[in-house]
Order: C-alpha cells, then structure tokens, then sequence
C-alpha cells in the first residue's frame, strides 16, 4: 500500500464522517435546540443515527473491506462501548457543570471521534481486510 492511496482513504474517511457529522449535528439540533430535549438523549441518539451511516459507507467504500459484516460491527461497537459512555458523560459534564453550550460540546466529541474511530478501523477493525471487496478486486484487474 502506498502514500497515496493511504492519502486517499483518509480524505474518503473523512468526507463519509462529515456526511455522519451532518446527520448527528442535524439529528442533535433538532432535539436539542428544537424540541428542547437534554444533552445526554440528544447527543446519543444522534451519535446512533451517524454511527450506522458512517459503518456502512466506510467499511465498503473507505477501507474496501470483504470481511464478515457482524464480526466487524461487533468490533465497532466495542469501540463505541467505550467511546459513548466516555463521551457521553464527559459531554454532559461539561454542558451541564462546567457551563459550556450543548452545541460546542458537541462539536468537541465529534472532532475527537472522527480521529479515534479512524485509527481503531484503520488499525484495528479493517487491518487485515483492507481492499478485499469487489470494488477494490475490480479496481486491481483493471490495472
């Protein structure tokens, strides 16, 4: 695998997690500022909803990964056993006790997840299967 590729799966990575970025961010504003629910059930609900997104898209496009989908999503939400909880109540804290706005919270965990869950695919979820779908079997005959 080279640089450039690599550079090219990360920029991948990072537009499919803005198009998760945006469905969290809408999906959380619209509870959160709209209908005036808390942090806490806004942000995990909407941290769901990009969540799926972004697995879906990610695994067949970013990493082209052939590896078995439930064993796959099962190590993605090991990640997310750890990350939301943390998250969760880290974010909270700081809206509620330290005093900073829902939305800038927010904006924080999302930044610090779309580093995280890239090295943990990367390196973890996606290693070892990278580039083993058709896309990337196509992609590989063509040349």
């Amino acid at each position: 695998m080279n640089k450039k590729e690599e550079l090219i799966r990360t920029i991948k990575f990072i537009l499919f997690s803005i198009s998760a970025g945006i469905i969290e961010i809408v999906a959380f504003a619209l509870m959160y500022n709209l209908i005036k629910i808390p942090w806490w059930p806004s942000y995990l609900t909407a941290l769901i909803l990009s969540v799926l997104w972004n697995f879906t898209f990610n695994r067949r496009y970013t990493f082209k990964s052939a590896n078995n989908v439930p064993i796959a999503m099962l190590k993605v939400a090991a990640y997310y056993a750890v990350f939301t909880p943390l998250s969760t109540l880290g974010g909270n804290y700081l809206e509620q006790t330290v005093g900073l706005n829902g939305n800038i919270v927010t904006l924080m965990v999302m930044g610090c997840n779309l580093v995280t869950e890239y090295l943990y695919d990367r390196f973890f979820v996606f290693r070892k299967t990278i580039d083993t779908n058709e896309i990337a079997k196509k992609k590989t005959s063509e040349n």
